[in-house]
């Protein structure tokens, strides 16, 4: 089982959240088999034929992994059935909640082995993580992607700084254009994020609106040393709570083996 860094905690029983709430999940895509047989039987009959179109069978597996672990956590906010949920996609291609009365919002990223989800309410969200590939952070992969300030910055790090720096710039441009809705219709070199090392995440700049920078925010997320991640969320006045993904009946296991109460795992309402 996936264990990311004590940050990230045993979720409750019954989840709640407001709009003062960001909610993320750090889930692995290694499953046993009956976990995964589990997970595809939630997905709807269009989700099992995309799954059929992947050729190797991690790929497939990963796949219905991720999708159905999406399907079980938004199920439980929204206290319904899985499988009887239905999505829809702007025309950008990202996904939403077909019947969202609530104004219930998400995202999700995976790489390698971990899948990430965030979800609120309320505001937007994007989020992304990546696997660090050393060979990936060039300086001709970063004026192809970055933006001419951002690249600017990257060709002056030293040589140590350059891996962290290049995916720290990365993770943050994917999640800001993922929560935007439009992704990379965006234009990657139509905003600028910060990427110095031990400097905090930010959105810097956005070309032609000076004052939409400000109305977003840039967090890195901290799972495991070989990953980067970072979330993007619409406006500041929010808090983060970070949660391990696990099966309902692992965590009902769980509480009765660490004798806490119910009540003591409920998030009530602000």
């Amino acid at each position: 089982m996936l264990v990311p860094n004590d940050n990230w905690k045993i979720p409750p029983v019954q989840l709640r959240i407001t709009n003062e709430q960001v909610h993320v999940w750090c889930a692995g895509l290694d499953q046993c088999e009956s976990r995964i047989q589990q997970l595809e039987s939630i997905l709807s009959d269009e989700e099992q034929s995309r799954a059929q179109r992947f050729y190797f069978q991690k790929d497939r597996d990963h796949f219905i992994v991720a999708r159905g672990t999406l399907r079980d956590i938004l199920s439980r906010y929204l206290n319904r059935q899985p499988e009887r949920l239905n999505f829809c996609y702007n025309e950008y291609g990202k996904p939403m909640l077909a019947e969202n009365s609530g104004r219930l919002s998400f995202n999700i990223s995976h790489s390698g082995n971990i899948a990430l989800y965030a979800v609120t309410y309320g505001r937007e969200v994007g989020i992304d993580v990546e696997q660090i590939r050393p060979d990936f952070a060039e300086e001709p992969i970063a004026r192809r992607f970055f933006s001419p300030a951002e690249t600017a910055v990257f060709s002056v790090l030293a040589a140590h700084e350059k891996k962290e720096a290049f995916f720290s710039c990365w993770t943050r441009k994917e999640a800001f254009i993922k929560a935007t809705g439009k992704g990379v219709s965006f234009g990657l070199d139509n905003f600028d994020v910060s990427l110095v090392p031990d400097k905090p995440a930010a959105l810097l700049s956005v070309k032609g609106d000076k004052k939409e920078a400000r109305r977003w925010s840039l967090k890195n997320l901290d799972i495991q040393p070989d990953y980067r991640a970072a979330l993007a969320v619409e406006g500041h006045d929010w808090q983060l709570q970070s949660w391990q993904w696990r099966p309902l009946e692992q965590i009902t296991t769980f509480t009765k083996e660490t004798n806490i109460s119910k009540s003591d795992l409920l998030l009530n309402r602000s």
